[in-house]
């Protein structure tokens, strides 16, 4: 039987976090690092303010056909900012990895790389 070749190398959680911090900067949004995990294998969740209209929580998961999406944690649309904050804090209890970017974006012109996945 063939060896199993590896998938690519998994993008170090420190360099997705710039990467995403430079994005915004790019679209003129205030982005910082909320929560600082694992610097090489930390699971990197979004979190885009957009204010007046709340808060959008995105996590990245990979599809049954293996492409990446992102899953969101308010699917029935933006929470209110406390309960964002709530949530991300029960992850972090989950997992002490975490890593959290705030993008605010109240004009709502950040855009995600991926897919969002649907319920």
């Amino acid at each position: 039987m063939p060896p199993v070749a590896s998938p690519l190398p998994r993008l170090k959680a420190d360099m997705r976090v710039q990467a995403w911090l430079r994005r915004a900067a790019s679209l003129g949004l205030m982005a910082t690092v909320a929560r600082k995990g694992e610097q090489e294998s930390g699971t990197v969740m979004l979190k885009l303010n957009r204010h007046a209209l709340g808060c959008d929580v995105f996590s990245p998961v990979t599809t049954p056909d293996g492409t990446a999406a992102w899953m969101s944690a308010f699917p029935k649309g933006p929470a209110k900012e406390k309960d964002a904050d709530a949530y991300l804090q029960r992850q972090a209890g989950y997992d002490p990895d975490l890593w959290v970017v705030e993008i605010e974006d109240p004009k709502g012109l950040f855009a995600l790389d991926a897919p969002v996945m649907k319920d």
